[in-house]
């Protein structure tokens, strides 16, 4: 098989790659479903820049005219974040989009499938998907949790997005083996807030600690992610009773509207934005930046222990 049939990848990124620098794996469906144009290009950047300014090489992963791009240029971050008809991607999607030259924004699971492909163990993004409210009945699970524990990338978020089932989620995560780290936390984050009601496996306190952890993971053949959760900062972070009235309330319309599968969590988010007056967008760009600088500290620390492959 010769994946650089379908995977291109920016000139940064080879650079990274000749030189043996870290590179940290962003995802693309903040950009062109979860943010209002040039706000979604305007974080997307500053983003990219905070992984740089703490020594590793940022790689935007989204499919443009069928092709995977491992980093995109300026000009394509533009042309992203204001696109229409752009498929929203998970593992599925991946051959529809390819075979038919279309463009396509990598979810979380779709980032992870790419990162492997291209060979970066981390990967920054807000919050991960999972076992959706009263998944007994409609069996609304996100492929995210499937792909942590078939893909070989950590994932550095601010744990599950709240809207979200968390205690089924941490169970299924259990189940396919895959470790849920809390950077300097006993308690799994639910995203807007820094807290919930469930603890995580193991508490860490440094990005060295993780990039151990990841090298005795993968030195040992245990195929599979890691979650690594990371809090909103506590400026940032928003009340978690307020919260779950405002995300009662969402998923009650959702309900209502008839909304499910992956057009759900795009609705829920954006009624969450509205029902708090966009202080929900804040303290999601908020979170992000944070995982970004963790996410570039553990890529760091994990190609100092391990060495990165050169191509």
């Amino acid at each position: 098989m010769n994946i650089n049939t379908y995977v291109e990848y920016s000139e940064e990124v080879k650079e990274a790659k000749q030189n043996g620098k870290a590179l940290v794996a962003l995802e693309s469906t903040i950009i062109s479903h979860g943010m209002p144009y040039p706000q979604n290009v305007k974080t997307a950047r500053e983003v990219e820049d905070i992984i740089r300014s703490k020594g590793a090489v940022p790689a935007t992963i989204a499919i443009l005219n069928g092709k995977i791009k491992i980093g995109l240029s300026h000009e394509e971050l533009e042309y992203l974040g204001q696109a229409t008809g752009v498929i929203k991607a998970s593992r599925r999607d991946i051959p529809y989009i390819l075979a038919s030259k279309k463009d396509g924004a990598t979810t979380v699971a779709a980032t992870m499938i790419c990162a492997g492909l291209a060979g970066i163990p981390v990967f920054v993004t807000g919050g991960i998907g999972g076992v959706h409210r009263n998944a007994e009945v409609t069996m609304d699970v996100s492929a995210d949790l499937e792909e942590l524990s078939l893909s070989n990338v950590a994932v550095v978020c601010a744990g599950a997005k709240s809207i979200l089932d968390i205690g089924l989620t941490l169970e299924y995560l259990e189940t396919k083996g895959v470790p849920v780290l809390g950077y300097r936390t006993d308690s799994l984050p639910a995203f807007y807030t820094r807290s919930s009601p469930y603890d995580v496996n193991y508490k860490v306190e440094s990005a060295e600690e993780i990039a151990n952890l990841l090298k005795a993971k993968w030195d040992l053949g245990l195929k599979g992610g890691v979650v690594v959760a990371n809090p909103i900062p506590e400026e940032d972070a928003m009340d978690e009773f307020e919260m779950d009235r405002i995300i009662e309330r969402a998923l009650k319309e959702a309900e209502e509207q008839g909304i499910k599968g992956k057009e759900a969590t795009p609705f829920l988010l954006g009624k969450v934005k509205e029902l708090t007056d966009g202080k929900s967008l804040t303290a999601n760009i908020a979170l992000v930046k944070h995982n970004a600088r963790v996410g570039a500290e553990i890529a760091v620390r994990y190609a100092e222990s391990s060495g990165v492959e050169v191509f």
